[in-house]
C-alpha cells in the first residue's frame, strides 16, 4: 500500500517491554500514532502530557511526522537523576577514605 508505512511503537517498564507494529497512513505524526496503536490501553501510566518521546533513542515533538520503519519510543520518568546518584557516591567515596 503506498499511502501506508510501517513504524513500531515501544514503551518499557523495568521489567516489561512492549513493541507494537503497526501499518499508518504516510502523513501521520508520532501523537497520532501512538493513539492508534493501543499502547495507551494497556499502559494507561502513560501520559503524553508528560511522558517524552523519541525515535530510535533521539528526542522529538509528538507533531513529529513519521517515516517508514521508524519506531517510536514512549520514555518514563526517571526514578532518580543519574547525576546526583553519581555525585552521592562520589561523596560517600570521599568521606570513606577520609575515615579509613
Amino acid at each position: 500500500m503506498p499511502d501506508q508505512i510501517m513504524i513500531e511503537v515501544s514503551y518499557a517498564l523495568p521489567r516489561k517491554q512492549i513493541i507494537i507494529p503497526i501499518r499508518v497512513p504516510k502523513d501521520i505524526n508520532v501523537k497520532q500514532a501512538i493513539e492508534k496503536s493501543g499502547i495507551q490501553k494497556k499502559f494507561p501510566d502513560i501520559d503524553l502530557t508528560k511522558n517524552l518521546v523519541g525515535i530510535f533513542g533521539k528526542q522529538t515533538s509528538l507533531d513529529h511526522t513519521l517515516r517508514d520503519r521508524d519506531r517510536i519510543e514512549i520514555y518514563r520518568p526517571l526514578i532518580a537523576d543519574p547525576k546526583e546518584i553519581r555525585r552521592k557516591r562520589a561523596a560517600e567515596g570521599k568521606q570513606m577514605k577520609k575515615g579509613s
